[in-house]
């Protein structure tokens, strides 16, 4: 289940940093906005996202599960502690990284997923829709970003951090998830492992771009 479930999370997270990285269009925000407002109109998007806060709630609980269990069976540790040459800092911190994840995801949903399904954050939902050339008014959600990120430090530092916590989880997530699926050949795990490395430091950074590059007025 954590193994399915983490997979299902890699791909949300390959097509969320695709809509995100539209904010580098320089355009003022229509093609972030236009993407952004397709993955929240269309009705088989909105169904999928279902399944994707239960996928989030699903890995979540059977990691603190799995956590709890791993604790429980090992009472008394080892009288000799082996390190990274046992096993690496991450994967033995998978419950702490994915705590942290967890906190800095409530606060995402709270600074955008609310305002643009519910509405709700003073300062944010009053924001004018955009329109562009079908005459049709849509979410600004590039100017909530602006409004989230621009002059307030404080949360930039916090995004960065969640996404630096998200690098690490990644890391022994994503080849440990295709493990947890019967992934065993030799020959295609160090090619996931190649893949999950490299996965693990252009998502993040990706996403911890975003928030930097407006703090810092590259992008307005």
């Amino acid at each position: 289940m954590m193994g399915l479930t983490g997979l299902f999370l890699i791909t949300f997270l390959v097509v969320h940093v695709g809509v995100n990285a539209c904010i580098w269009a320089n355009d003022n925000g229509e093609m972030f906005n236009k993407a952004a407002h397709f993955m929240g109109s269309m009705v088989v998007i909105r169904i999928v996202e279902i399944g994707l806060f239960a996928g989030f709630f699903v890995h979540i609980i059977q990691g603190l599960v799995l956590e709890f269990q791993n604790r429980k069976k090992r009472g008394i540790g080892y009288q000799v502690s082996f390190g990274n040459k046992g096993s690496k800092w991450y994967s033995r911190s998978m419950g702490l990284l994915g705590t942290l994840i967890l906190l800095f995801l409530i606060m995402h949903i709270y600074h955008f997923w609310t305002p643009s399904r519910l509405g709700g954050i003073a300062g944010i939902h009053e924001l004018q829709p955009v329109t562009y050339e079908n005459d049709k008014e849509i979410h600004n959600l590039y100017a909530e970003m602006l409004t989230v990120f621009q002059d307030h430090i404080l949360i930039v530092i916090l995004y960065v951090l969640g996404c630096f916590s998200l690098a690490w989880h990644l890391l022994h997530g994503f080849q440990s998830a295709f493990r947890s699926v019967g992934l065993y050949n030799n020959k295609y795990l160090k090619m996931a492992n190649a893949v999950g490395i490299v996965f693990s430091l252009i998502v993040p950074l990706t996403f911890a771009m975003m928030p930097v590059s407006i703090y810092l007025k590259w992008i307005e």
